[in-house]
């Protein structure tokens, strides 16, 4: 059931799928790729059956504690190295290296080597029979974790009889074993092969491990009951129509069904000159969808630790905020939107000329974007006072407002002792495996691999690439808890998974069942929130967020064009992002209603499937 979805090459031969067109293929063409598929989940499936895990006493076979772990793979001779590395690249950042069976060679990489704690070598072709490469084994697992990843006869088992690491073994030799076999090594799909007769004294028959799914999976709609066709072509026909109309000049979507990423497709280009087409793993500006994924994770681990209680006041965590009218107003009431807080503060256009700067400095060091530069401590000195001091308005209604999470932040760093960006990278990002995830990327990432916002011209005059694009959050230094995270879709499906499991992911609890219900549920007698989640919007004729969603669908939208929604009832997480604001903002993508009819579409090729 796993395909290499980075190269998806299969998949977008059969059905002529291109980065921006979509090919409408006659019924007779349809019903031959439905069989091609058929055939290809087959393949599959007798690959996975007779995948072997192997000397896992341990249990080190799914991965967990990614984030101890640097991971290298070493290719020895195994024509689908490439696909095989992909696949792993979509759990943990890997290094991968290629080598022979040479010994100088060999010794050259055990160098290369030094500083990764955790080696995942592929062999095939009769590599094991090379002593060279059963010393360098050897040695390498003297002192490093090592994973074997071979592939051919199962009677080279017998070279490594005594070599008790752990192995991942396929007599398959196809790309669609190398995917499988890296897919499961991270618990993407789980393995229960055994051996079916006697290689060696130490591998009779019978011997194999069972392991367990812990992460998300990659496969073929088909494999969760759904028509490739019926997922590709209204969605692929939605959003082209958005980029015709200039509502946004790409996007990504991503549908996953039951554990698995059934869809994933770039369209169009990050900005209207079409150089740089939109590419899955591009990293995009949440926006308000930061809420969620930042601060609202942040206040459900220091609740669960009791660090935090919703039924306590601002002032209790803050000092700043006694002697305010924020003092007495409960946590739980700024986490639904129903503190009275004013929507928002337009602090960018209270800036003196003397505030800011194009040059960086001791006194000007908060970088807004490329060539412009804030005064240091801008926002202890003028911004927070100033939210502290801003007016109540109608406390007890429903009123959307970033301040609530400026303040929520301020809480989490008071209660965690630790400045947010790097509280969620230690508790959430870099254990789930969210690599790209974070606030300002371009300290991490390259400037291409983010998509661009909006050509600033009212404040900081320059194209925003990898600054976010909220202003308070810029001026915030680029780290607040209403914006500032950049994510890609696959982060996001593992966030989305994390939840769907009710706390749980790759082996490892991050919540209780209660919390996330707490959270995700409805908690407000004036409005549909729940404690920072969005959810559908129990009026239908708003169908919100689609008009066929389930009544427990929780998630948000972000102003840059993104949005995530997570329905239990379905498990579905369907993800949208795009750079709407980009070059100037512009409401089309509402007006048009492309995120909603997008989810609709999704919803209708699911009842389809069931027919």
């Amino acid at each position: 059931m796993i395909i290499n979805r980075a190269t998806m090459h299969i998949f977008k031969h059969l059905y002529l799928l291109s980065l921006t067109c979509l090919v409408t293929c006659t019924a007779c063409a349809q019903n031959a790729q439905q069989n091609d598929i058929k055939e290809e989940l087959a393949h599959q499936k007798r690959a996975l059956a007779t995948t072997l895990v192997l000397n896992n006493e341990q249990g080190i076979i799914p991965l967990q504690k990614l984030q101890q772990l640097k991971i290298a793979s070493i290719n020895i001779g195994f024509k689908h190295a490439k696909a095989f590395n992909e696949m792993l690249a979509h759990y943990a950042p890997v290094d991968t290296f290629e080598t022979d069976t040479a010994i100088r060679d060999l010794k050259i990489l055990s160098e290369q080597l030094k500083f990764h704690n955790l080696l995942i070598i592929q062999v095939a072709n009769q590599v094991l029979a090379h002593q060279s490469v059963l010393d360098f084994i050897n040695h390498e697992s003297a002192n490093k974790h090592v994973i074997l990843c071979g592939f051919g006869t199962l009677n080279q088992l017998a070279l490594v009889d005594k070599v008790h690491i752990p192995i991942v073994w396929s007599p398959d030799t196809s790309e669609v074993a190398a995917n499988g076999s890296a897919s499961g090594i991270f618990g993407g799909i789980a393995f229960s092969g055994r051996l079916t007769e006697n290689v060696s004294p130490h591998y009779p028959s019978g011997s194999g491990f069972t392991t367990i799914k812990t992460r998300l999976g990659y496969c073929f709609p088909e494999a969760v009951g759904i028509k490739s066709a019926n997922l590709i072509e209204p969605i692929g026909q939605i959003v082209r129509e958005a980029i015709a109309a200039k509502a946004t000049p790409g996007a990504v979507v991503m549908v996953v069904k039951n554990g698995e990423i059934i869809f994933e497709q770039g369209y169009g280009f990050h900005t209207y000159t079409n150089d740089v087409p939109t590419r899955t793993a591009d990293i995009f500006d949440m926006a308000s969808v930061s809420k969620i994924t930042a601060t609202t994770l942040a206040v459900m681990r220091l609740e669960e630790q009791k660090k935090i209680d919703l039924n306590e006041t601002i002032g209790h965590y803050l000092l700043q905020a006694r002697h305010t009218n924020k003092e007495h107003i409960k946590l739980r009431d700024v986490m639904l939107h129903q503190a009275g807080f004013i929507p928002y503060i337009p602090f960018y256009r209270h800036l003196n000329p003397d505030d800011l700067s194009r040059d960086s400095s001791a006194a000007y060091n908060v970088k807004l974007a490329d060539g412009r530069y804030l005064r240091s401590n801008y926002y202890q000195d003028v911004m927070w006072p100033e939210m502290l001091q801003s007016k109540l308005q109608s406390p007890g209604k429903y009123v959307y407002s970033d301040i609530s999470m400026y303040v929520m932040k301020e809480v989490v760093e008071q209660q965690s002792s630790e400045p947010i960006q790097h509280y969620v990278q230690e508790q959430f990002y870099q254990p789930l495996g969210m690599y790209h995830t974070g606030y300002n990327p371009r300290l991490r990432f390259l400037k291409d691999q983010i998509v661009p916002t909006e050509n600033d011209t009212s404040f900081r005059d320059t194209l925003l690439q990898g600054y976010v694009h909220d202003q308070g959050a810029a001026m915030a230094n680029g780290v607040a808890g209403h914006a500032g995270i950049f994510s890609t879709a696959n982060d996001l499906a593992i966030y989305a998974q994390m939840l769907l499991n009710k706390g749980t992911y790759g082996g490892e609890i991050y919540f209780s069942q209660a919390t996330v219900d707490e959270y995700t549920s409805k908690q407000s007698t004036v409005s549909r929130r729940g404690f920072g989640f969005d959810r559908k919007d129990p009026d239908p004729k708003k169908e919100y967020p689609s008009k066929l969603a389930s009544p427990a669908t929780f998630g948000h939208t972000g102003y840059t064009g993104t949005c995530i929604w997570i329905d239990p009832e379905h498990q579905l997480t369907y993800i949208f992002l795009s750079n709407r604001v980009h070059p100037f903002v512009t409401d089309k993508l509402s007006d048009m209603n492309i995120r909603s009819r997008i989810q609709d579409a999704i919803y209708k090729a699911i009842a389809e499937g069931m027919e």
